[in-house]
């Protein structure tokens, strides 16, 4: 099983100017750990369950770009993109340019997006749930075609584009993670379109059912949509604390080995203090290790 980093809070000792450098160093940190995969959230405005509005919030794909730039192994990510914050052309640009930059590493996560707050403070669309869903769907689509050898139009119900160029090609055409559990239409894009499933995962019986009854829907739709299951990466959020030492790290590895049973091959987690690289560092020598035999 890969472990993943999951980047969530910036409120850091030495405030705004701190920022740039922690970020290096979580960048350096991840690759001297064997971390797989760093990835970002997708918000104008930090949560209210991390500290609010009014709280650091970095805009995703211009970190990342900076991140491609202190690194050179691992994956790069938001987890996930919300679907209304681009337009598909330029989301198949950003994405692309972030993947020739980064030498082949991008990773597209993407989501119907939930935030309704930061739509209407920075002035942008947020149309109702089902059109949501509706223009994911024709993002996965356009995005795809972008990143294919058709440059031709694309005629949707919300988006069309007289071509579809996109120069440079990425060099590795990024891998699609769609993120939620939604079992109608969420996992019914991830059997249609997407390279990987990301679904919310936490400690204890019940959220290891919940996910085994997620992969259930999952199978089923694969099944229909005639694709293999077993050609979907089923990665996890893991939405609890992880604490540093060899006694939680034990724990964590009992915890995964019941997910990796289930067919879950990555975990991200989450730094929740104003330490990420000694989080990061922890995970190098005491979590990947063990995570790494699963």
């Amino acid at each position: 099983m890969r472990v993943g980093v999951h980047l969530v809070a910036w409120d850091l000792p030495g405030g705004p100017a701190a920022i740039g450098p922690a970020l290096a160093d979580v960048g350096r940190a991840a690759e001297e750990a064997g971390v797989a995969n760093l990835s970002l959230m997708d918000h104008y405005l930090q949560l209210e369950m991390i500290g609010g509005a009014h709280q650091p919030m970095l805009e995703g794909y211009t970190a990342l770009g900076f991140l491609a730039a202190h690194t050179s192994t691992v994956d790069l990510q938001l987890l996930c993109t919300g679907v209304t914050y681009r337009h598909p052309g330029l989301l198949a640009k950003i994405v692309s340019t972030l993947d020739v930059l980064s030498g082949g590493r991008a990773v597209l996560g993407i989501g119907a997006a939930w935030y309704e707050r930061e739509h209407l403070a920075l002035g942008v669309p947020y149309p109702p749930l089902a059109e949501r869903f509706e223009r994911l769907e024709e993002t996965l689509q356009i995005v795809r075609q972008m990143w294919s050898d058709d440059d031709g139009p694309f005629e949707g119900r919300h988006y069309r584009l007289a071509e579809t160029i996109n120069e440079p090609r990425p060099i590795r055409r990024p891998p699609i993670m769609i993120g939620g559990g939604g079992e109608k239409k969420t996992l019914l894009f991830v059997a249609r379109y997407a390279d990987a499933c990301n679904l919310f995962a936490s400690p204890g019986a019940d959220a290891l059912a919940q996910v085994d009854a997620k992969l259930d829907v999952l199978r089923w739709h694969c099944v229909e949509e005639g694709r293999d299951f077993d050609d979907v990466q089923k990665t996890i959020l893991w939405t609890a604390p992880l604490a540093a030492g060899e006694d939680a790290a034990d724990r964590f590895a009992e915890e995964m080995a019941a997910y990796a049973a289930l067919g879950v091959s990555e975990v991200h987690v989450m730094p929740r203090d104003g330490d990420p690289v000694g989080y990061v560092a922890n995970l190098g020598e005491h979590v990947i290790p063990r995570i790494a035999e699963l």
